[in-house]
């Protein structure tokens, strides 16, 4: 798939999730997807495939979860998007590496930013 195509399934996983249709947001994601999670909290690790991913969001929903993407930059396999991402009623800028395989699935996806509001959120 193109760097275009694959922008184009980023930007619709992400307005998905936003509109609360997990299912959605999980259309064009790989079997065997891999979400890393960084910071040091409960929730710190590699999740793997669609259950573990649809557990750590129901975890993140428990926190209030809210992520609002404002740029979308794509070349080859990666689409970087910038968001403002809030959580347990604080917020943060930070940048999702969101890796697509040639068939345009979600293979990868991993925040990069400040984990403190997630540290606070999930301590322990």
């Amino acid at each position: 798939m193109s760097a275009q195509e694959n922008k184009q399934q980023a930007e619709a996983a992400y307005k998905a999730f936003s509109d609360g249709d997990a299912a959605g947001a999980m259309a064009n994601m790989d079997d065997g997807v891999v979400w890393t999670v960084g910071g040091d909290n409960s929730l710190t690790g590699t999740y793997k495939g669609k259950e573990e991913i649809a557990g750590l969001w129901a975890k993140f929903a428990e926190k209030g979860i809210k992520t609002e993407p404002h740029d979308f930059v794509a070349d080859s396999d990666k689409v970087v998007v910038l968001t403002t991402t809030g959580l347990n009623g604080e917020s943060a800028e930070a940048a999702d590496v969101l890796t697509f395989s040639q068939e345009g699935k979600l293979i990868a996806f991993e925040q990069i930013g400040d984990p403190a509001i997630g540290n606070r959120a999930f301590a322990g």
